[in-house]
């Protein structure tokens, strides 16, 4: 099986990349924006054909979600999270490869509790959730061979995330103040890698939602962190998290309040679900 990853400079497709080496996929192929520009069709056309891939992992994305809201980055967005979605989803057709599009729990509304099914209704609030969304209907559009897996609050090693702005945080201030009011699950990029590779390797297409188990809120994921790096550093134990409701810090795209996610749909088609996030944290920050 051949392998085609987009985004191998982001945290979840470097680690992508990192698990075909682990299974011993010596032709994979891995693009980043300085090869392969997913907004140019003519090019994405091209070089993945030159690559003639049995699946490509879509992982390359716009990911600032505040940013995105700004006036003069919202054609940009789209091209990238829509427009650079079907590019890649129409190669996929003409080759009969499957694809497999890395979306997003902000594709719901985010209200009420109950966990999202894969198949409710989306209705995102966001730009960012928007264009991702529309990067679904492309790919649901071109392709009969795909998998649609949504995902939240993502860490890993390569790249800026949540876990690390705490602990950098956590060098410099004795109180922190985190929203205790979203809910969701975060989500490992190497647990999440793994599933995507048994993924590629299987025909169980169908949309998906993956994430490392357990709900917890920002603030209780900000209370977990400090705990677990006060045991490789001392000076964490001194850190107090207080929490706040989401009104306190205005952003400028609206956060959904219920990220949690089912994911069900793993198990009935055979599919090993991520470990506690807990477990994920540790591992995490035993390596960073």
């Amino acid at each position: 099986m051949k392998v085609f990853v987009t985004g191998v400079k982001g945290q979840l497709g470097y680690d992508v990349m990192r698990e075909l080496e682990k299974r011993s996929y010596k032709d994979a192929v891995g693009v980043d924006i300085e090869e392969m520009d997913i907004t140019d069709g003519e090019s994405v056309d091209k070089i993945i054909t030159d690559a003639n891939p049995d699946v490509v992992i879509h992982c390359a994305a716009w990911t600032a979600v505040d940013l995105a809201e700004d006036e003069d980055k919202r054609d940009k967005v789209h091209l990238v999270n829509s427009v650079g979605t079907e590019n890649i989803a129409k190669v996929c057709k003409k080759l009969d490869c499957k694809m497999i599009y890395i979306s997003t729990d902000y594709v719901f509304n985010g209200q009420g509790t109950r966990p999202w099914e894969p198949d409710d209704e989306r209705n995102p609030l966001s730009v960012y959730g928007q264009t991702k969304y529309e990067g679904e209907l492309a790919v649901e559009r071109w392709l009969e061979k795909y998998f649609i897996v949504r995902i939240a609050w993502v860490f890993g090693q390569n790249g800026k995330n949540f876990v690390k702005t705490m602990l950098n945080l956590g060098k410099t201030h004795d109180r922190i103040t985190v929203v205790d009011d979203q809910i969701g699950s975060p989500t490992y990029t190497p647990d999440l890698a793994r599933l995507l590779v048994d993924m590629a390797e299987s025909d169980k297409y169908g949309i998906y939602h993956a994430t490392n188990e357990g709900f917890c809120s920002w603030y209780e994921f900000a209370c977990e962190i400090f705990r677990q790096a006060s045991e490789f550093d001392q000076a964490y134990k001194n850190v107090s998290v207080l929490p706040v409701t989401s009104d306190k810090y205005p952003s400028k795209a609206k956060r959904p309040s219920n990220s949690r996610m089912n994911k069900d749909k793993l198990n009935e088609n055979g599919f090993e679900r991520l470990p506690d996030w807990q477990d994920a944290l540790r591992r995490y920050i035993e390596l960073i």
